[in-house]
């Protein structure tokens, strides 16, 4: 059973080595970078909505509190008539308005509550996506560019190292050229 488990994790180790062979690391940071672009994006519209709805229920809040003022006005004036019926109508709408402000009220808190955690979120990612990038680059600057296939090798610098020839060795030739010449 033992000699079955450690074939087993050989097999294991090897199947993974072959995937890390396959796998290009720049290929995939360059892929996460695009997708954190994109979950941006998308965080950002989402704010973005969110605040114009912030703005509609400001609008709207500012239109019932308006309303509720001016149902007061209308109850002043039907008791002074002594128009009981409509006083109860005008009483009737204005608690339907006080309903919907509360209504309103607790709908601007949420939403900004829930605009304030998208911010956070928001800043946060830029800043995991910022150091990505840095990331990246210094990943790209590290490695060298790639025309073939990784067993290549740069030629110029291998013969700019062969090249280089030392002194004793231009000493030894002279020496070598110089009895040739005299003995002939």
């Amino acid at each position: 059973m033992a000699l079955i488990n450690r074939i087993s994790r050989l097999f294991k180790a090897d199947f993974h080595a072959v995937l890390d062979q396959i796998e290009e690391p720049e290929a995939l940071l360059r892929q996460a970078i695009r997708d954190m672009e994109d979950d941006l994006a998308s965080a950002t519209q989402r704010i973005n909505l969110c605040e114009h709805d912030q703005e509609v229920l400001a609008a709207r809040k500012t239109e019932l509190e308006d309303a509720v003022r001016e149902f007061e006005i209308k109850l002043d004036l039907c008791f002074e008539s002594e128009k009981e019926d409509l006083a109860r109508t005008v009483i009737r709408r204005r608690l339907e308005a006080e309903s919907r402000l509360k209504r309103l009220n607790a709908k601007q808190i949420a939403n900004a509550k829930y605009l304030t955690e998208q911010r956070s979120v928001l800043d946060q990612n830029s800043a995991t996506l910022e150091s990505l990038r840095q990331k990246a680059e210094l990943f790209a600057q590290q490695t060298p560019a790639h025309t073939g296939d990784s067993t290549d090798f740069d030629d110029t610098a291998w013969l700019t190292r062969e090249m280089v020839v030392g002194e004793d060795e231009v000493e030894i030739a002279f020496l070598s050229e110089k009895n040739s010449r005299s003995a002939s």
